[in-house]
């Protein structure tokens, strides 16, 4: 009998190929999209799920009680892990870590070889609490001393040529002009492409407190380190945070404002926004985003398969009504249909797997992950689970709709199509073109939205400006030589150097922000820069009062320039003069105000600001080349820094690449979304195809009788495209404002936005009925050619 089923299977396949065809084309793409959103969002769920103590690892964080509500910081005094070991019997572990964007970029040399890497300064206790596998040395050793060095097996290659024999070689570090020599202890295994953390090797927290900083015990000083821990099996997370909450204000009476609290460590990469106090991760809503797409694309494969199905089912009565009246129940019947569902989808799956696997580079490249498709137990039974419900899916609707005819009135003719099958089926083609339509909205409100971001005016000129980092004898405190010298190159137009990168820093651990109170007793939180000379006008940031920083006016050490919104903010009518007092009891003057620019991405409003002149503390030199002559200018750049800085590679980027990395997840929702748009309108369009095929077939003999009484060709085309027309403005109609309220929602995200224009929806909706026109067109004028001849011959 199975035999029998899959033969029947086999030759109703060959029987209705273009169905065939359609429908697997259909299942197969959306498999493969929901195989491939599979894998992406099975890895931003395990982002940082590796280490072996992730129940227990934790990083501690900071409520600031600030004017303008609760801002929540990640960094946290550098002698606090050590404090709450000591104090804390809940504790297992802890260390301090400094914060990726404290050192971009070290120099590690060894033997006249200068290589650029990524490094940290860490607690001796760093490797008992990750899970970085050490390969060579001990865990409780390779941190103990200061002069310790712990590289990743890569980072051995890129030095030694080797990871053997390599444990107590001299090497030297370099950053920030400071340079230390240190010895192997160590060698762990490359950081994993899912982890948070990513760095080429790790430095002692020791030598950073005692040789780059000189660091006392300070609880009143805000800090920008990390703190992680580790809990006790046994400890109770909401107790502890109970516990440590006023732990700040216990050390400081000028931390009041100051609250403790732990996060899990492996939710910050999708919860690690805060708003207010409150997370609000934006990476878990990009996951319940994508897992919705692909099961909306799966649905619309499935839904194609049902209509198709029940519009043949006309083709097949003959069949059903033979089987019951040989005696063949209706949950055979059911099985039999099923089971053709489910082969179906079983090829689907295999073309999808093929799919998957010819297109998972492009995607790794769009998603930047690397993703690889391994066959293990989790995997398999996902797959086989998901391509299992959707064959019951797709083939429950035409099995139990088939197999509940009545074989007397089959076989008499006297079938009728019921009113709610034909709505069924008109709803479901609605729905597919309505989905279409509202990816149609999102593809072109996120490509605006996009360009918006790529050409507002910012308040300073980007363009042609190169960033680096100071090394080797560029020391901060020699740096002002440098400058002179770099300033007489052809091509250069100025240049400046200042803490940190200029863009998107204020988001991360290196912002600093402190309350100001004015002789008004007004209190706002504020964020600053610290710059070199000649930082305001490199940048081209216009000057709308005052001055900007000269060596003319002597030291301007105890004088600061600020922004619009400082002045706003405080209400100040003639700001230039005004001595404004800091939360730390200093005070300073205001010399000068520039125009409000954007120092943040667009996601984030202009806050006040504060330009802070330290050119001891530069650390990144910003130059901007004239335009037309950037690769010359660059190449003497290259030259000059040879020689004034031996043995280093000269490391740059240009500010728009910066400028650019803050949008990368849209830009990747960009891309992804036209992707998951072009899936979505073909799947509708096949679907669409396939119904006008069975409708321009079904009509045969109306369309000959017409043709015989002289109805025209464009009379037959618009016959049979009407009906199709009426269902697809429908989708519009109802699409148009879900697409608003979606599309309104995620521009929220954004302070600076485009104007949702009433040409995006109309020509998404125009482009949906033009797209439907032209699929179910060509079999409309296909059956309008038809010699009634043959449409009649039967008869």
């Amino acid at each position: 009998m199975f035999r029998h089923s899959l033969l029947l299977i086999y030759r109703n396949f060959l029987r209705f190929k273009s169905t065939f065809f359609i429908n697997l084309i259909g299942l197969s793409s959306g498999l493969a999209c929901a195989l491939a959103i599979y894998l992406w969002v099975y890895d931003e769920l395990h982002f940082d799920k590796f280490h072996a103590k992730d129940e227990q690892l934790f990083r501690v964080m900071e409520n600031w009680q600030e004017p303008g509500g609760i801002t929540t910081k990640p960094t946290t005094p550098h002698q606090l892990a050590a404090a709450l070991v000591a104090e804390m019997p809940e504790v297992e572990y802890a260390t301090t870590v400094t914060p990726p964007a404290f050192f971009p970029k070290f120099t590690l040399a060894y033997n006249n070889h200068n290589i650029r890497a990524t490094g940290k300064f860490v607690g001796k206790d760093f490797f008992k609490i990750f899970s970085f596998p050490l390969t060579q040395g001990d865990k409780n050793q390779v941190l103990t001393d200061r002069n310790s060095l712990v590289i990743s097996e890569s980072m051995a290659q890129r030095l030694f040529g080797t990871t053997r024999n390599v444990i107590g070689k001299a090497v030297e570090w370099e950053t920030m002009g400071i340079q230390k020599p240190v010895h192997v202890s160590g060698i762990f295994k490359d950081v994993p492409a899912n982890s948070s953390e990513e760095f080429d090797f790790v430095l002692a927290f020791e030598a950073f407190e005692k040789d780059v900083m000189n660091m006392g015990v300070d609880w009143d000083m805000p800090e920008p380190f990390y703190t992680y821990l580790t809990l006790k099996p046994d400890a109770d997370v909401k107790q502890f945070n109970q516990k440590i909450a006023g732990y700040l204000q216990s050390k400081s009476s000028k931390a009041q404002h100051r609250t403790l609290f732990l996060e899990p460590y492996s939710s910050n990469y999708l919860y690690g926004k805060y708003e207010n106090g409150v997370s609000v991760g934006t990476r878990l809503e990009y996951v319940k985003l994508f897992s919705l797409i692909a099961l909306f694309i799966l649905v619309m494969a499935c839904i194609n398969f049902m209509n198709l199905s029940t519009a043949k089912a006309s083709r097949r009565l003959k069949e059903v009504g033979i089987k019951k009246t040989f005696g063949a129940s209706r949950q055979l019947l059911i099985w039999q249909y099923l089971g053709e569902a489910l082969l179906l989808t079983s090829l689907s799956l295999l073309l999808a797997i093929g799919l998957v696997v010819l297109f998972l580079p492009q995607f790794n490249q769009i998603t930047g992950k690397q993703l690889t498709l391994h066959f293990d137990v989790t995997l398999i039974l996902t797959v086989l689970g998901i391509s299992v419900l959707t064959g019951i899916i797709a083939g429950s609707y035409p099995a139990l709709y088939l197999s509940g005819f009545n074989p007397v009135a089959i076989l008499k003719g006297k079938f009728n199509r019921s009113g709610g099958e034909v709505w069924a089926r008109k709803g479901l083609v609605v729905f597919q073109f309505a989905l279409s339509i509202v990816f149609m909205v999102a593809v072109l409100v996120v490509y605006q939205q996009i360009q918006y971001v790529q050409n507002k005016n910012l308040g300073y000129d980007k363009d042609q400006l190169i960033t680096f980092e100071v090394e080797g004898k560029i020391t901060p405190t020699d740096v002002a030589t440098f400058l002179t010298e770099l300033k007489k190159i052809p091509g250069v137009v100025n240049a400046s150097s200042k803490l940190d990168k200029f863009i998107g820093g204020f988001s991360g651990p290196n912002g600093i922000k402190s309350n100001l109170v004015t002789i008004e007793d007004k209190q706002i939180p504020m964020n600053e820069i610290r710059i070199n000379y000649d930082m305001i006008e490199t940048l081209g940031i216009p000057v709308v009062a005052g001055r900007t920083f000269s060596k003319e006016f002597g030291t301007d050490t105890k004088k600061k320039v600020v922004n619009q919104a400082f002045v706003n903010a405080l209400g100040l009518k003639e700001p230039v003069g005004k001595i404004v007092k800091e939360q730390n009891g200093l005070e300073f003057e205001i010399i000068g105000v520039v125009k409000d620019f954007h120092y943040e991405s667009l996601h984030e409003k202009v806050v006040p600001l504060l330009f802070t002149l330290e050119p001891e503390t530069a650390t990144v030199v910003l130059a901007k080349l004239a335009a037309g002559q950037e690769q010359e200018t660059i190449s003497q750049i290259q030259q000059f820094y040879r020689e004034f800085n031996p043995g280093f590679v000269f490391d740059f980027q240009f500010l728009d690449e910066d400028y650019q990395a803050q949008y990368v997840a849209e830009q990747r929702v960009a891309a992804l979304s036209r992707y998951f748009a072009g899936l979505a309108i073909l799947i509708s369009c096949l679907g669409l195809f396939g119904l006008a095929a069975f409708t321009a077939e079904r009509r045969r003999k109306e369309i000959g009788v017409r043709k015989v009484l002289g109805a025209s060709a464009f009379s037959i085309v618009y016959l049979l495209s009407g009906e199709f027309t009426k269902l697809v403005v429908t989708a519009i109609v109802i699409a148009l404002p879900v697409s608003y309220l979606i599309v309104k929602h995620w521009l929220n995200s954004f302070a600076y936005q485009i104007t949702l224009e009433p040409w995006y929806f109309i020509g998404a909706g125009l482009l949906a009925l033009v797209v439907a026109w032209l699929t179910v067109g060509l079999q409309a004028v296909k059956a309008a050619k038809i010699n009634p001849v043959h449409c009649l011959r039967d008869e």
